[in-house]
């Protein structure tokens, strides 16, 4: 599968930043053998979409959706008003969603199944805090979000963020991302299927940056990143986007 890189602006931006971003991706896309897509806040959405064209390649997505498609939730957007409005991806279940607003497990699971109904695509994020990975349960709390996250009729994509390597400037090495990874398409596979399991892109998302692009992009079992503050430089976004072409000439890891 074509590699899938994300941005993820989370609570950053403004209009001039979104034109300044529209037209580098616009000017980079066509030239790039990869899948791009940006996850701006919600009142930027539209206006990037407008920038982009209807034509482009680039994806929009949102950052959170509400289970249900309209009614008295102040402060939520539902997943049809994010398709009405240009987005075709949701992030679901982002381990700051999860602390920060007490989102679950059934909770994210519902959400899912709102982004399926209105036609997005989800992008489920599951990963363990420090100290779990410390006391040996990594696996466990990975397992156990993607088994209570994600509905039987799944269709969409996973990414993988470590809790401690978010904002940190830290990542796992290599062997530990490609662990990982290898279990959740082992999981994957044990809940749906083989053939199931090996069209879910697989995403690594963490302090992901041009420097360390490469060596994370061409790891076992990685499909793509998600990328945090690096995607609010264009130039940084597109070096990262380059380094997936880089990394299918480099050794696997």
């Amino acid at each position: 599968m074509r590699p899938l890189i994300v941005g993820n602006w989370k609570m950053n931006g403004t209009l001039a930043l979104v034109a300044e971003h529209a037209a580098a991706l616009t000017a980079a896309a066509s030239a790039l053998a990869v899948d791009l897509a940006v996850c701006p806040p919600f009142p930027l959405i539209a206006p990037f979409a407008a920038q982009l064209g209807r034509e482009s390649p680039v994806r929009l997505g949102g950052q959170d959706c509400h289970p249900e498609a309209q009614g008295a939730h102040t402060g939520d957007v539902a997943a049809e008003m994010l398709r009405e409005v240009g987005a075709s991806l949701v992030i679901l279940g982002h381990s700051e969603r999860r602390q920060d607003h007490g989102e679950s497990d059934a909770l994210i699971r519902a959400k899912v199944g709102a982004a399926r109904r209105a036609g997005l695509t989800p992008i489920v994020c599951v990963g363990e805090k420090e100290a779990e990975r410390e006391a040996g349960r990594a696996e466990e709390v990975v397992g156990g979000q993607l088994a209570g996250s994600l509905p039987d009729d799944f269709a969409g994509v996973i990414a993988y963020e470590p809790v401690w390597a978010i904002g940190t400037g830290r990542t796992p090495t290599g062997e530990d991302i490609a662990a990982m990874h290898r279990f959740l398409r082992k999981t994957l596979a044990a809940r749906f299927g083989a053939a199931r399991a090996g069209a879910i892109p697989l995403l690594y998302g963490g302090s992901v940056k041009p420097a360390n692009a490469v060596e994370i992009l061409k790891t076992a079992e990685v499909d793509g990143v998600l990328v945090g503050g690096a995607s609010l430089v264009s130039d940084d976004f597109l070096a990262i986007a380059r380094a997936a072409l880089l990394a299918r000439f480099a050794p696997s890891g």
